[in-house]
């Protein structure tokens, strides 16, 4: 699972990435202009969005973003507390709105419960494509009642391709997804791991199910 936070307040947005470090990976922006960059690459499962940002604030971000087709849930983290903020913040297109101060716990509790809703993340943190069951806390993946070994990149990329089954993703979103922007490899990576799970899903015959959309990417077939 992969989050953007985008804040101003630099020890608060430090703060809050160590906090969700230890489940989620995290990436970060301090002004509007920056998270609206991250946020239309598309790689993440939840956007956390301060209202007041330098350059664009958040609901501008955010209409953006709808704008341009993304249904990415976005909780709104911010001071402002007025009925009229809260109504804005919703009918601009975000899931949710948290009031700082706020608590630690209640903000993963949000974030988690705005995941299962999105069916990032279920109750049990499972997820499924025909045959194949990927068991998101043990990162244990089942093909036809039998279970195959993936390292921890190759369970990441199989993941994302089946949480956007029928969607052509490219391969700057899956190494900005999985990789990260700051990685030291390069984009060709993408490829090399593409491979190895088509290997490993051969025997079962879903690898016929992963297309390769010749200059662009690939896309998992709708079930």
């Amino acid at each position: 699972m992969r989050l953007l936070v985008v804040e101003d307040n630099l020890p608060l947005l430090d703060s809050i990435v160590q906090l969700l470090s230890d489940e989620f990976e995290v990436d970060q922006a301090s002004n509007g202009e920056e998270g609206l960059f991250l946020a239309q690459q598309n790689i993440h499962d939840a956007i956390i969005l301060d209202v007041m940002l330098p350059e664009i604030d958040g609901f501008e971000v955010l209409q953006t973003i709808r704008k341009e087709g993304s249904k990415t849930p976005v909780l709104f983290l911010t001071a402002r507390d007025s009925l009229e903020d809260r109504v804005k913040g919703l009918d601009s297109g975000g899931d949710d709105y948290l009031v700082k101060p706020f608590q630690a716990a209640e903000l993963k509790a949000r974030i988690r419960a705005l995941l299962r809703r999105s069916g990032s993340l279920t109750t049990n943190q499972t997820i499924q494509y025909r045959g194949i069951e990927l068991f998101g806390k043990e990162r244990d993946i089942i093909v036809d009642e039998e279970p195959i070994k993936l390292t921890s990149k190759q369970y990441e990329l199989l993941e994302y391709l089946v949480q956007n089954k029928g969607a052509i993703l490219t391969k700057e979103q899956i190494y900005d997804r999985v990789w990260g922007f700051d990685s030291d490899t390069t984009i060709a990576i993408v490829e090399v791991f593409m491979h190895h799970i088509r290997k490993k899903l051969e025997t079962s015959g879903y690898h016929a199910d992963i297309k390769t959309i010749r200059g662009v990417g690939y896309m998992l077939n709708e079930e």
